[in-house]
């Protein structure tokens, strides 16, 4: 928001102009504004890829839109490198990524290249969710630029075709069924680039050799069913070849339109409302959930106003008195007929009741404790005892006087 434009909102709001809601409603429109990509930023964001063939650069599309998962395959794919042809094949299905980050490990570069790149894959894909369209028209803008340049013809590795029905589209096929991936530098080969503040990436392979054209190729690869996506040109999005995908991944869907995945995002934030608001839903399902409960508790609440506080609380004092008074007379019942239980219950077993234990006698445990380590001084006292009361039962001779004398 310019700075002219935040000084007329605070005028109006200091001085309660009527002005105020029109600020506001302007400020409004210009936050929603900048969600949203402009042409400049999806040319630039599109402007490495948009020469690819049209599969690929599908592929790439929706590879986007889970960076987390271009990351993960990137690394799995370095440290798998040797993997080829079917081994790889077997070995991306058992991977939990989507299917349209499984099929770009045929294509390592272009991972790697993704996942150099984070930040621009992250943008990219943001903008093909938010504005798909916008991002297919940009794509053909540059195609159309690129080829006014001369660096967009056929060769032996593509083949170039213009569709004049109903609308100019520029397709680009691979001659064969090996793919070559195009490398070039984007401010070069659209010709001198219009938007100084919008410099597009630009990326080359760490074995590429930098040639003198601006345009030129990777190593070819025979990919088969991996490249499974397509563009739309006239409708504005991309789709899907249903028998490339069902062989590739050994599955058996039959939809040609393309959906994001929201579980194959791995939580990676959307990056305006909209877009999160219909990738997930269940966000907002949560929250009319809260306002469902809020509701509930504000009319308990309004309830309960009603109610006299002292009615309710002696009401609650006499229900109290009550409970307790019950509660005692079943354990004043349930006392004797426990007894007789316990009584009627070892008649009918047969077995004798156990003695109830003295809590003073000494335990069976004690005794054999004490039994087997004797308290030697306990034992002299007992039998000091046993000789002095012998010695007093032994009757002593009466001595008679006068006898003896």
């Amino acid at each position: 928001m310019s700075r002219l434009m935040q000084s007329l909102f605070v005028s109006a709001a200091l001085l309660g102009s009527p002005g105020l809601l029109l600020s506001s409603n302007v400020l409004a429109a210009e936050t929603a504004a900048s969600n949203v990509f402009s042409q400049q930023e999806i040319e630039q964001l599109v402007a490495p890829i948009a020469l690819y063939p049209d599969a690929l650069l599908a592929q790439v599309l929706m590879a986007s839109t889970y960076p987390l998962e271009v990351v993960q395959a990137a690394r799995w794919r370095k440290a798998n490198s040797s993997l080829k042809d079917k081994a790889l094949e077997d070995a991306l299905l058992k991977q939990p990524w989507d299917a349209s980050v499984k099929s770009l490990a045929a294509f390592p570069d272009v991972l790697a290249m993704l996942n150099d790149k984070i930040d621009w894959t992250q943008k990219l894909g943001d903008a093909f969710l938010a504005q798909q369209k916008d991002v297919m028209d940009a794509t053909q803008r540059l195609r159309a630029k690129a080829k006014a340049e001369g660096n967009l013809k056929d060769s032996k590795e593509q083949k170039v075709i213009v569709e004049s029905t109903p609308t100019t589209v520029i397709r680009i096929e691979p001659q064969t069924e090996v793919v070559y991936v195009p490398v070039y530098n984007p401010t070069v080969v659209y010709g001198p680039w219009p938007y100084p503040s919008y410099v597009p990436y630009y990326w080359y392979p760490p074995s590429y050799a930098y040639a003198a054209s601006a345009f030129s190729f990777t190593v070819g690869v025979m990919v088969g069913a991996a490249l499974w996506g397509d563009c739309d040109w006239h409708h504005g999005h991309v789709n899907i070849n249903v028998n490339h995908y069902n062989s590739f991944n050994r599955t058996t869907i039959n939809n040609t339109n393309w959906t994001h995945n929201v579980d194959h995002r791995r939580g990676v934030e959307y990056r305006d409302k909209t877009t999160r608001e219909q990738y997930r839903p269940q966000t907002n399902h949560r929250e009319q959930s809260r306002e469902a409960f809020r509701g509930k508790a504000d009319q308990t609440r309004a309830d309960l106003g009603t109610i006299d506080r002292a009615d309710m609380q002696g009401q609650l004092k006499d229900l109290d008195r009550a409970e307790l008074s019950q509660q005692l007379q079943n354990k004043a019942a349930a006392k004797p007929e426990h007894r007789d239980n316990q009584s009627n219950g070892s008649a009918k077993s047969g077995k004798k009741a156990k003695p109830v234990a003295n809590p003073i006698a000494p335990s069976a445990t004690h005794r054999d404790s004490a039994f087997s380590q004797p308290d030697h001084s306990q034992l002299a006292r007992s039998a000091r005892d046993r000789g002095a009361s012998s010695q007093r039962s032994v009757s002593r001779p009466v001595r008679v006087s006068g006898h003896g004398k």
